[in-house]
């Protein structure tokens, strides 16, 4: 289960971003997970609560939001999504597309804190 290594990074993005903002209260940690990043958002969220407790961060949420798999098609020349992970092709024109342009990321967007 890598969600558990992943989930102790982010741990340790948040301890430090959280120390640098003098932070006395994380409340929310907001990430943005790509369809294609090989992340299960459930397992994610099971690995974060269970490595939370017992820190100053038992408190805080995590807020996952799932981006959409976006490609770049060469016959349209604009960037669309697309409707199934199974098929990449342009919706407009139905050119298959292998151009991803976002869905690979794993992102912490944001903090909610409390300051001293």
């Amino acid at each position: 289960m890598h969600e558990l290594s992943i989930a102790l990074s982010i741990l340790d993005i948040v301890e430090e971003e959280a120390e640098r903002l003098g932070a006395t209260r994380v409340t929310a940690v907001h990430l943005k997970i790509g369809l294609l990043s090989g992340i299960v958002p459930e397992a994610l969220q099971s690995a974060f609560d269970l490595i939370k407790e017992g820190t100053s961060f038992a408190a805080a949420q995590l807020v996952i939001q799932e981006l959409p798999i976006i490609i770049n098609c060469p016959t349209c020349a604009a960037e669309r999504p697309i409707e199934s992970i199974q098929n990449f092709i342009c919706q407009t024109c139905s050119t298959p597309c292998n151009d991803v342009v976002s869905g690979r990321q794993l992102e912490v967007s944001a903090l909610e804190i409390e300051a001293s």
